[in-house]
């Protein structure tokens, strides 16, 4: 194994476990290791620190051990099977049957889902938790879990790979046999999602697809189960693995608020947010963002869950996962029927409006003209009705042109504005116009969910940002509670760079 050896002092935050080695922090090298080889870090007294991936940059090597071999026929299987073990501490993975998998019995939309006796296999009585509403969460999270460059997501049996570094690229068959070995027959396939993660500079045959498949598994997308909801996640063109599962905690509370809302759901990419606000009673929902693919998903998303929405009448049977009609072109015509634009404005936008309510009940909408439209199979509903509309525009541009309180829930969650140091600067500053658009807009009494997604950005001065873009308007704001990601995106204490997702839940006057 090639040996690194550090210059004096400066393995101190290895002591202290952090799991990487800057270049600046090397003194020699004995070997010539090719990117992704494994070596061995040394203090410059040669004593033995930990082992690793080498790799070329400012980060010179990435962890995987302070004590075992890597280079060990059982450490990818020790590895994985450790980070599944976190998943069954909080509640995410069960050996035992889910009950989404029989749907005569599936998840209730009880909020709280309590734990409910039921029969296990061979009769063994068991208790319904988290994993039997949730068949999707993020299985190894990189230096959260020890394998840095390495993120695994789960999706009822399908396991989406993305490696960060040559190292984990190279090692990706080891990987997934170490996954057929811990998951045994509940795993049904292993997709390598790395073209667009892996460095690309280096060489490396960078083509998406199958490690390896179960015989006559031939799927490229499958309906999950998150908190009882469903969701269609598409792994092979998909954002990211397919699905942002480490909202799932934050997707809920705005659950916990939505009831009798008027929700404004910006960069909604499948829809989650909205989802779970539809499924708590919200009184409209409007959905954002600026792919017409996206779009397309939300429709299929909230077909999926029509079922489960109050007083509803699904468009089609809960669980088909069928195509949905493409959002239509009647943005416009909506925004203006609402007062929202002059005649000739807004010609390049477009949405599409779903019936998901009755008319029953508390109605928050009383703002809104009754509104003629098409629903999915061409029956004209009117807005007396819940309804829920999606618009495939820019986010920001819709924001700047709603009038002032028209919604009383906004959740503001945009793609990552800084991915690098270099960028930091530009990106404070579009948060900051953002915020103050989004605490500008809201209903008095209205919340506002707020994140950054941008590692770069730490929690203080995103919440710095938010402060300004408040100030910015002069409104009265109160923090009712600050959010980060869920537990299957853990943090090591000793890499705190690793709490990348950042949000506030606001309350404005």
């Amino acid at each position: 194994m090639v040996k690194v050896f550090l210059k004096h002092g400066r393995d101190e935050s290895l002591r202290r476990f952090h799991p990487w080695v800057f270049s600046g922090a090397v003194a020699q090298v004995q070997g010539s290791p090719a990117e992704g080889d494994i070596v061995g870090v040394y203090s410059a007294e040669g004593q033995f620190l930990a082992s690793g991936h080498w790799q070329v940059g400012s980060i010179a090597v990435r962890i995987l051990s302070f004590d075992a071999d890597p280079t060990a026929p059982d450490f990818w299987v020790n590895s994985i099977a450790r980070a599944l073990e976190v998943r069954k501490a909080v509640g995410l993975y069960s050996p035992l049957p889910h009950l989404a998998d029989d749907p005569a019995s599936g998840p209730d939309r009880d909020s709280d889902y309590p734990a409910i006796p039921l029969e296990g296999a061979q009769g063994v009585k068991a208790e319904r938790s988290m994993s039997s509403q949730t068949t999707c969460f993020r299985l190894v999270h990189g230096e959260g879990d020890g394998l840095p460059g390495l993120i695994i997501d789960w999706y009822d049996g399908v396991c989406v790979m993305q490696a960060h570094s040559v190292g984990m690229f190279r090692a990706k068959m080891q990987i997934c046999e170490a996954l057929r070995t811990v998951f045994g027959d509940r795993l049904k396939a292993v997709y390598d999602k790395s073209s667009g993660t892996a460095p690309f500079k280096a060489g490396l045959d960078l083509v998406d697809g199958y490690l390896w498949r179960a015989e006559g598994f031939t799927a490229s997308e499958a309906v999950v189960y998150e908190n009882g909801r469903k969701f269609l996640v598409n792994w092979e063109e998909g954002q990211k693995t397919g699905f942002f599962l480490d909202q799932r905690d934050n997707r809920a509370l705005v659950g916990k608020y939505a009831a009798g809302r008027r929700v404004l759901n910006l960069f909604c990419y499948t829809g989650g947010f909205s989802i779970y606000a539809l499924t708590a009673g919200a009184a409209q929902v409007d959905s954002v963002d600026s792919s017409a693919k996206a779009m397309s998903l939300v429709e299929r998303n909230i077909a999926l869950n029509s079922a489960s929405l109050p007083g509803s009448s699904p468009h089609q049977p809960s669980g088909d996962a069928g195509p949905l009609p493409q959002p239509s072109a009647a943005g416009p015509s909506l925004l203006r029927s609402r007062g929202w634009l002059r005649a000739g404005e807004g010609t390049a936008a477009s949405a599409s409006q779903i019936a998901v309510g009755s008319s029953s009940g508390p109605d928050r909408d009383s703002d809104y003209p009754a509104i003629p439209l098409e629903g999915a199979q061409g029956v004209k509903e009117e807005n007396s009705q819940k309804l829920c509309s999606n618009f495939c525009e820019d986010a920001i541009e819709f924001l700047k042109k709603i009038p002032e309180g028209i919604y009383d829930l906004m959740i503001v969650d945009p793609p990552a504005f800084a991915k690098h140091r270099g960028a930091l600067k530009n990106a404070l500053r579009a948060y900051q116009r953002l915020n103050a658009a989004a605490i500008a807009k809201v209903a008095p009494g209205g919340l506002v969910f707020t994140f950054s997604c941008s590692q770069v950005v730490d929690k203080i001065t995103f919440a710095n940002t938010v402060f300004s873009a408040a100030a910015q308007t002069g409104r009265s704001v109160r923090i009712l509670d600050r959010l980060c990601q869920g537990a299957d995106h853990p943090v090591s204490i000793y890499h705190p760079e690793g709490e990348y997702l950042k949000g506030l839940l606001l309350y404005v006057e």
